[in-house]
């Protein structure tokens, strides 16, 4: 009998940047999260330090527009998904990858100023083994943005 294996991921913590909106060739909109979390651990001489990882959350159509309207940089969130790891050749011709978390449920944890409350569930649109762009190929078009070490990725 063969068994399925598990890709779920949940994280919980701050968002370092205001949402990025795009969408598809297809007109699907694809929203794009940078998520920070922080661990704290002891160092072997006893002191305490503190761990930032960065989290690359996308979250697909009409719930990725609704919740672009009500995160913002230093939005508490919980997310849950599964890890997807995309393949692109940058403008000089170098293979990239990235790996990001599709989410399928998104929760706001924090009140803003103007209410807001609970973002609800982000459930992933398109189809199948499609890249976000709906073209079978996964981050082939460049959309720019981004800064730093990722100025390559077409996100």
């Amino acid at each position: 009998m063969a068994s399925k294996g598990l890709n779920k991921v949940m994280l919980i913590g701050n968002l370092g940047f205001d949402p990025e909106l795009k969408y598809t060739q297809g007109n699907q909109a694809v929203l794009r999260l940078r998520l920070a979390t922080n661990e704290s651990y002891k160092t072997q001489s006893g002191e305490w330090q503190e761990r930032t990882e960065w989290h690359t959350v996308i979250v697909w159509g009409k719930r990725g527009e609704a919740l672009q309207k009500l995160l913002r940089k230093g939005s508490q969130i919980y997310i849950e998904g599964g890890l997807r790891t995309r393949q692109w050749e940058d403008k000089e011709g170098h293979k990239r990858s990235t790996t990001e978390i599709n989410a399928n449920e998104v929760i706001l944890l924090d009140r803003r100023e103007g209410g807001g409350g609970g973002g609800g569930g982000a459930r992933r649109g398109g189809g199948g083994d499609e890249g976000p762009f709906g073209d079978g190929e996964l981050g082939t078009p460049d959309l720019g943005g981004g800064g730093g070490e990722e100025d390559d990725i077409p996100f």
